[in-house]
């Protein structure tokens, strides 16, 4: 992983410096680029939330080789982790490689590790046509996440994403205030509950399930299990559409108390070692999306460099698993937590 990192490091000059600590202090304001929106206060804030939650360790039992496998939105997973759809490599990343190259490498090294990947979209096209591409390439293996656009441009993304042969089908609501795509004269929009009703339907027409991602409060929660999404993602863009929300595993346990068992509860937000994913399962999350690690592991060693950093992920979670009495992920509940 180190040398992957410094790799990563060259790659990425000017676009993100691959810290130590990936914590967005270096680069608060660097949007385009990986860092966060205006004071980084979101970006910091999902950091800092999931760094004061303290695990109760537990050491007299027999669980000494935890299963971490399971199964969310009908995906059967090595272990409760996706990485969490982001693309833009030029305007994002640097551009030392290409789309495709990157969509490659993260949904690639997600199958090659037995979890799935998510991919972006946004502007120019071939962003999402290179995700699409990812996903057919790995037979369907993957989840393709659609911005809220406006008009016909939707219905289209969906029928492409459609053929790649996936079985679920996301939108990031949290990309609505994206400048990124204001600046590109593309921009998204929030999207009512009648309209997500009648997407919802589509997409369940097709026998696939549907991800809503972009949850933050208890009654939005409530809105999208009425508007029939499978899945939600609790995340605040990575804090680079609004500055100063919490942090993600604040809100996590009061959306996951509203909605826990109707719908799939999914989230992102400074996730940087399997002991954080542990924690977000503990605090109510399904499974966990991980972004900027992930896209630095991309960066720096394709899609090896994913596997390799997704066996690490699984390396630490077994550990802390065992560290806390958990012989399987249904036994991480809120008794983790401190």
């Amino acid at each position: 992983m180190k040398d992957i990192r410094d790799n990563a490091r060259k790659l990425m000059q000017g676009f993100c410096r691959v810290c130590k600590v990936c914590d967005g202090r270096a680069c608060a304001g660097e949007v385009p680029g990986m860092g966060g929106l205006g004071t980084a206060a979101s970006f910091q804030n999902n950091v800092t939330a999931l760094a004061a939650v303290k695990l109760n360790m537990r050491l007299l039992h027999g669980n000494s080789e935890p299963d971490t496998s399971t199964n969310v939105l009908g995906l059967d997973l090595d272990m409760p982790v996706m990485a969490a759809p982001i693309g833009g490599v030029s305007f994002n990343m640097g551009g030392k490689i290409s789309e495709e190259e990157y969509t490659d490498a993260v949904v690639g090294g997600c199958k090659d590790s037995g979890v799935i990947g998510c991919t972006g979209d946004g502007v120019p096209p071939f962003i999402h046509e290179a995700g699409f591409k990812a996903i057919a390439d790995a037979d369907g293996r993957g989840i393709p996440f659609i911005k809220p656009w406006e008009g016909a441009e939707l219905d289209e993304k969906l029928e492409k994403a459609r053929a790649t042969g996936c079985t679920c089908f996301g939108m990031d609501v949290d990309a609505a205030g994206l400048i990124t795509l204001k600046q590109m004269g593309r921009p998204v929009a929030p999207k009512p509950v009648a309209e997500l009703k009648a997407l919802i339907a589509k997409v369940h027409s097709w026998n696939a399930r549907f991800i809503l991602k972009g949850v933050m409060t208890p009654d939005e929660a409530r809105l999208a299990v009425e508007a029939g999404a499978d899945g939600i993602v609790v995340s605040n863009h990575g804090g680079r559409v609004l500055d100063h929300t919490p942090g993600t595993a604040e809100v996590l346990p009061a959306v996951a108390a509203e909605a826990k068992g109707e719908t799939a509860i999914l989230v992102d937000g400074g996730v940087r070692t399997g002991t954080d994913v542990l924690k977000l399962i503990a605090l109510g999350a399904d499974a966990v999306l991980i972004g900027r690690p992930i896209s630095v592991a991309a960066v720096g060693g394709l899609r090896t460099g994913v596997s390799t950093y997704l066996g690490t992920i699984k390396g630490q979670l077994k550990g802390a698993m065992v560290l806390t009495g958990c012989g399987s992920i249904a036994d991480i509940t809120g008794r983790v937590v401190f």
